[in-house]
């Protein structure tokens, strides 16, 4: 994103191959596409918001933009005409050179519901235009496409595995007083994304796997099957999000299972894979409790709570021979310090997700992940850009957590910057690390 500077920044605690063998056990490195083959370096763009918002700030605030913008982020393509948009994305690629730019594709009708992050399109056909714009600017460029955060966890008027309709239920789409089926246009518009997006010949597209706190693994898999996710080159997680990274590598690996498993073993039975919010299988005689976020799971763990060893064995049981395939991409931007755990009754709706506190900057970017099916571990979300005004249940303007109000979704929150680099883990090496300032 910035020139070459004769200080050191934001460097990484851990060697590529420290990496490997702490977060996933030493398992053989091996990308799903040469795009993100080990060793690909990612762009760094010099005109990226993170700079941006740097040209406004002064002091420490002002050097805690500039640190964030000299470390490869996504890009956000989240409105215009499709003319606009292609002209946007295509200036992008320009600049890339022989490194891989990871741009986001978020104009999907009614996305977030109408939330903190609202917007889209406005129809099917609307979108189609839109991302064949996307598609076209990219050209013959390599890119990373990630398409679509929220849109397989947040769909209008859908009706889960286990039948129950889910809460995002716009008037504006009810099916009874419209005749329109929003669920089936959300699975038409992001299946003709994977698509279009396949023909351009150096774009990888990687769709909505949530996190591990969001969706059990049989929903969120039957999700993705229904999106295309086995014409595209996989799924990505944590996105906004600050679950810890050893914790999606579990997570994404169960998806792929589970994919494997309702498209090869038995189609279409995803409800029997095996998933976050209930650990039994054969490992542990079929008894089980719902993992805790609070801490790193393993099949080793001492902590029923973190143990995953009736999971892993319940997915050696129904697989047999077969093996997943299905690849994945981690956003680690803020998931140094994990998850928050919210005060115990405090809030009506703590929104552990929106703006908490006290969170750390996560392991840098890199496609060096020592895993067969994770692709990279990738900067998604932007540090430093808030998750939108949170009132935790409360009537607000304030962020009750933080005594102020939060800046709106995507704009620069200097306060989160601070804290992100002061707790980041790895930590900060360099001059610019100072004490917190609160």
């Amino acid at each position: 994103m910035a020139p070459p500077t004769r200080r050191r920044r934001l460097m990484v605690a851990l060697t590529t191959c420290a990496l490997g063998a702490a977060l996933f056990n030493g398992s053989p490195a091996s990308a799903s596409n040469d795009v993100l083959a080990p060793g690909t370096e990612l762009f760094n763009d010099s005109q990226s918001t993170t700079k941006e918002a740097a040209h406004a700030l002064s002091g420490q605030a002002k050097q805690d933009a500039l640190l964030l913008s000299k470390i490869p982020s996504s890009t956000w393509f989240t409105d215009g005409s499709p003319a606009d948009v292609e002209e946007r994305v295509r200036q992008l690629v320009k600049r890339t050179g022989d490194k891989v730019p990871v741009l986001v594709a978020y104009n999907i009708p009614f996305r977030d519901c109408a939330l903190y992050s609202a917007g889209g399109a406005l129809g099917v056909d609307e979108y189609k235009a839109w991302i064949d714009g996307f598609a076209a600017g990219i050209g013959d460029r390599k890119a990373v496409v990630v398409l679509e955060p929220d849109g397989l966890g947040v769909i209008p008027w859908y009706t889960t595995l286990e039948g129950r309709l889910e809460q995002c239920q716009p008037p504006e789409y009810d099916p009874a007083t419209t005749g329109r089926d929003a669920a089936a246009e959300r699975f038409e518009m992001l299946n003709y994304a994977v698509d279009r997006l396949a023909q351009q010949p150096n774009t990888v597209t990687y769709l909505d796997g949530t996190n591990p706190a969001w969706l059990a693994v049989g929903e969120i898999s039957d999700r993705l099957v229904k999106a295309g996710v086995e014409r595209a080159d996989g799924f990505f997680l944590n996105v906004s999000n600050y679950l810890l990274t050893e914790n999606n590598v579990s997570y994404g690996t169960w998806i792929s299972q589970c994919i494997a498993y309702g498209t090869q073993v038995v189609p279409g039975d995803f409800t029997n894979c095996g998933n976050q919010y209930w650990n039994g299988g054969p490992a542990n005689d079929w008894t089980g409790v719902a993992l805790s976020h609070q801490g790193i799971w393993s099949p080793t763990a001492t902590d029923p709570a973190l143990n995953t060893a009736g999971i892993e064995s319940r997915f050696d049981l129904i697989l047999g021979d077969v093996q997943p395939t299905t690849h994945f991409v981690i956003d680690t931007s803020r998931n140094g310090q994990g998850p928050w755990a919210a005060p115990a009754g405090v809030y009506p709706d703590a929104e552990t997700w929106c703006n908490p506190p006290d969170r750390g900057l996560g392991l840098r970017p890199t496609t060096d992940t020592g895993n067969e099916l994770v692709d990279a571990l990738l900067w998604i979300k932007i540090p430093g850009e808030s998750d939108g005004q949170c009132f935790r249940g409360l009537d607000g303007p304030e962020d009750p957590e933080r005594g102020m109000v939060d800046p709106a979704a995507g704009q620069w929150f200097t306060e989160q910057a601070r804290e992100l680099i002061e707790l980041a883990k790895p930590a900060p090496d360099g001059p610019e690390r100072q004490g917190p300032k609160h």
